[in-house]
């Protein structure tokens, strides 16, 4: 295999990315795409294909039997050398099951790249012993397994000890913002960006801003899908309607208008992978409000980089909130010191490049 790959001068990838245009992950692969044409790396081809498409749930099937052939057809033509599977818990991890074993089944080696926030919980306590063991399998013969942070890196490791040598942590990454950054003005601008509903902590959020609404010039947006309308609901029974805009689903363009109008970000989550919503607060210079779930201690530190607050915790994060809000010399401190994190750390360009490594050493596996 290294011989043939040494005298190979293409190296040939296929991403598999849910297609939805919604979720983190198919923000983070649209940037890291853009970043590898702006690149022009010699010796990569990448292709990138949906495995669940942005339509129904129904049709998911057609774009993963697309994506099935697809695999076949490079392979059969020798211009596949490795199929990257970015991985979910429930339907996401059926149809990646199957991608992997089609993979074994025509010699191709796969990256498993896990993104689940929840996959924890799902493989120890929500699936049969029969998926179990097939989970197991899939990751066991993963030529390399990237998680988002050190605590995923622990948790792969104790399920599938002998893949602990193959497993990379790489942070998600995110573009630096493509709009100056302009801030509230005279309002402080809070900004959410997530799915609406108990996970990403949104009732509590909303509590924590009814308790700050007698401070004045704040105003805030909670975007995503999920629990709309309930959200609204709540808003306007807690008299807020004139403060908390809810747009629901935001599309890229509206989400970069968003960042370059706010102050603050914040997301009180109960469990994360890694939020792309943090990442993209940093790399805009905004004072981030997070809970450490997940890998966020990984990218932030409290204080410094951002405030955590614990998760549910509606006395904290109203601390918090009424801190950055009251506080502007805190929220341009905590802003900045994000920002040189983010151009150290969680910046496009290191991760192509790692991301490039990565394959090249999953080819030769």
């Amino acid at each position: 295999m290294l011989q043939r790959l040494t005298d190979q001068k293409t190296m040939h990838v296929l991403v598999a990315t849910p297609g939805t245009d919604q979720g983190g992950i198919d923000r983070v692969m649209a940037s890291l795409r853009e970043q590898l044409e702006r690149d022009a790396a010699p010796g990569f081809e990448v292709e990138f294909a949906a495995t669940r498409g942005p339509r129904h749930i129904a049709l998911s099937p057609l774009y993963l039997g697309a994506f099935l052939a697809r695999v076949a057809a490079l392979k059969t033509t020798g211009k596949l050398d490795v199929v990257h599977i970015n991985l979910a818990s429930i339907g996401s991890t059926y149809r990646k099951l199957i991608i992997a074993r089609w993979c074994r089944a025509l010699g191709v080696p796969y990256v498993i790249h896990l993104h689940g926030a929840d996959y924890r919980e799902y493989w120890q306590e929500q699936v049969s012993p029969w998926l179990a063991k097939r989970i197991h399998s899939m990751f066991a013969h993963a030529a390399r397994i990237i998680v988002l942070g050190r605590v995923w890196a622990e948790f792969i490791a104790l399920q599938v000890p002998e893949a602990r040598d193959r497993i990379v942590v790489l942070a998600n990454a995110s573009a630096r913002p493509t709009l100056p950054q302009r801030g509230g003005g005279d309002r402080v601008h809070i900004l959410f960006l997530g799915r609406l509903g108990e996970r990403k902590g949104v009732p509590q959020l909303t509590e924590a801003l009814k308790r700050i609404q007698g401070l004045p010039d704040w105003r805030a947006t909670i975007a995503g899908d999920g629990e709309v309308e309930a959200s609204r609901a709540k808003v306007a029974e807690y008299g807020l309607s004139d403060r908390i805009d809810l747009p629901g689903w935001v599309g890229p363009e509206g989400v970069a208008e968003l960042i370059a109008t706010a102050d603050i970000l914040v997301l009180p989550s109960f469990s994360e992978n890694l939020p792309v919503s943090v990442i993209e607060g940093m790399a805009a210079g905004l004072a981030v409000v997070a809970t450490p779930v997940g890998a966020v201690e990984d990218i932030m530190e409290n204080e410094r980089t951002g405030l955590l607050v614990p998760p549910g915790d509606v006395d904290a994060l109203t601390h918090a909130l009424t801190r950055v809000v009251t506080d502007p010399v805190l929220r341009a401190r905590l802003g900045a010191e994000a920002q040189q994190f983010h151009r150290r750390v969680l910046d496009l360009a290191p991760y192509a490049q790692a991301t490039r490594s990565l394959w090249r050493d999953a080819a030769q596996h």
